[in-house]
């Protein structure tokens, strides 16, 4: 049948099962606007400023595992999706970003509102393109959901031309092609290294990644911790994986991981890594990195291979798959002496915070135990983000969503709208710091308008946390522009746009705030008043060896 372009875009994100974008309309735009208004079968959530609205898409993908959708205008509407989309592609995050862009005889002339968004993203995308043909319109859309999905899956662009988006083709109903793990470089040679590997180990430790969230290795990773008695611990993107509260969870790796995870690295003799790419957060100075150990490395990725760390085996594939086809070959292990070990470090080197006063840690282990863990919690970026990494025990895969690999701040709230939409049936908890929500929290009205019930935790210390602690440690107590104590007030920000707002300033008061917006089903924002120089530890400085992990009662041995 006759379709014209903007009815085309329309139809395939129908075929694609898609109910839900986010987005903005604009000039370029407004034709595939005016065929959504037709379709209201698709749920369009309009949010406050097109950042939001990629956020939302990348939240949307991260709590369904579905591919997350957003709409632009030209220009400054494309561009302001930048930031959204780099996002997703340094998490690996399922997302098809659709813009307009200005007719075809009017590229290349610096016309209103025209830019080359395609150029713009091609280093922050899978693929991006430029659609100035009606006839490749269908094609180029279903190719795009299926580079976002497949392998490493992760960010695509598609801008359309206007002229496109108003003339006709020939359109015919295509089923998506279904997408299976990757399995083809999955070879027997690299399977047998692999267990001869991990079967001649005497202390194995495994270090879990996104990548093992992402294949839905939740159940053959703890199948294979328990075969082989090993400690496990895990980066910001691999929470959940295994669960927070197993015996053999010794917490997060890297520059605010646990004493035992960073220190217990440099006791193992293999270190298994299944969808991690050793970014520079967790393994701090890589040339230190676990040198005693030899390294396995499974990831679907082979540009990961070697990238940061050089590993001494590696299996190329989905980690699901692979896991599947090495557990058989595997020998059960009891390692009495090696867990004995660990155990004792988790005895000597707790998480530990000040009790006295509401502070982040102590707000985290509320929201986990009012919640029973049953919830979705997402973040922004900051020393919020790291007291929530933590303090909540994850046991579902997919339930912290959280910028790691760009640290986006104003990150949360959008996400948390995607989530929520996308998982109604979950309780969806945004933890931002006050730095963090002012970027934000325009989206707070989005929320109201379309009745979305997220609740907005702000652990507000009226500064830049992380910042700050940085310039406490590091830079002399010289507190640069990291300051906020001006006059405005979240609870009455929260009220003037119709959410209900409600000021926390002891502990006492936490628990039941939090109890009374989980009963509410309404947007609620949580003002909580922190203390100015709380501080995360454990810590690692920006390039040191994992092994050179401090906490405060270091600090304060060594100042005495």
């Amino acid at each position: 049948m006759q379709l014209n372009g903007s009815q085309i875009i329309i139809e395939c994100l129908k075929e694609q099962g898609v109910d839900t974008v986010f987005g903005y309309p604009g000039g370029t735009i407004l034709n595939v606007y005016d065929e959504l208004y037709r379709h209201p079968e698709i749920r369009h959530v309009l949010t406050s400023h097109e950042q939001g609205a990629a956020h939302a898409a990348d939240g949307y993908a991260r709590a369904t595992g579905k591919v997350g959708v957003c709409m632009a205008t030209s220009g400054p509407g494309a561009t302001n999706l930048v930031t959204g989309i780099a996002t997703a592609y340094m998490d690996s995050v399922p997302l098809v970003a659709i813009t307009a862009n200005v007719g075809k005889p009017l590229l290349g002339k610096d016309s209103f509102q025209e830019i080359d968004i395609a150029g713009v993203t091609m280093p922050i995308t899978k693929h991006s393109i430029i659609v100035k043909n009606i006839n490749k319109l269908a094609d180029t859309l279903r190719r795009a959901f299926k580079i976002a999905k497949s392998g490493r899956p992760g960010p695509v662009l598609v801008d359309v031309t206007k002229d496109v988006t108003a003339a006709t083709c020939e359109y015919t109903y295509k089923e998506p092609e279904k997408i299976l793990p990757v399995t083809e470089t999955i070879t027997e040679e690299a399977l047998a290294a692999a267990a001869d590997m991990i079967n001649q180990a005497k202390k194995p430790y495994l270090f879990v990644g996104g990548g093992a969230v992402i294949s839905g290795a939740a159940e053959e990773v703890r199948e294979l911790a328990h075969k082989l008695q090993s400690p496990v611990c895990d980066s910001l993107m691999g929470k959940g994986t295994f669960p927070g509260d197993d015996p053999l969870y010794t917490g997060m790796l890297g520059m605010h991981g646990t004493k035992t995870s960073n220190l217990g690295m440099y006791k193992c003799d293999l270190l298994i890594v299944l969808g991690a790419r050793f970014s520079d957060r967790d393994v701090g100075d890589t040339k230190a990195f676990a040198g005693q150990a030899k390294i396995l490395q499974i990831d679907v990725d082979p540009a990961e291979i070697n990238k940061n760390v050089l590993v001494d085996g590696c299996v190329i594939g989905d980690v699901r798959e692979v896991l599947k086809r090495l557990l058989p070959m595997l020998e059960s292990k009891e390692n009495p002496e090696w867990l004995e070990e660990i155990g004792q470090m988790k005895k000597k080197y707790p998480l530990a915070y000040h009790e006295e006063g509401l502070s982040g840690p102590f707000a985290i282990e509320e929201i986990y135990r009012v919640t029973g863990g049953d919830a979705l919690i997402c973040t922004d970026v900051g020393q919020h983000q790291m007291w929530t990494a933590q303090y909540f025990k994850y046991t579902v895969p997919g339930s912290l969503i959280t910028s790691g690999g760009l640290g986006t701040m104003g990150y949360g709230l959008g996400a948390a709208m995607g989530a929520k939409c996308g998982r109604p049936d979950k309780t969806v908890i945004n933890v931002a710091g006050d730095g963090c929500f002012r970027m934000n929290m325009n989206e707070i009205a989005t929320l109201v308008r379309n009745d979305i019930p997220v609740i907005e935790v702000v652990l507000n210390n009226h500064v830049l946390g992380m910042v700050r602690q940085w310039q406490t440690l590091f830079y002399g107590q010289r507190y640069s522009q990291t300051i906020l104590r001006d006059k405005t007030d979240f609870v009455k920000v929260a009220e003037s746009m119709g959410a209900v707002g409600i000021r926390v300033t002891k502990k006492e008061e936490f628990a039941p705030a939090l109890e009374k917006a989980i009963a509410m089903k309404c947007p609620v924002v949580l003002d909580c008043q922190i203390d100015s120089d709380d501080k995360v530890f454990p810590m690692v400085a920006a390039g040191a060896a994992n092994a050179e992990v401090f906490d405060e009662a270091d600090l304060n041995q060594n100042k005495g």
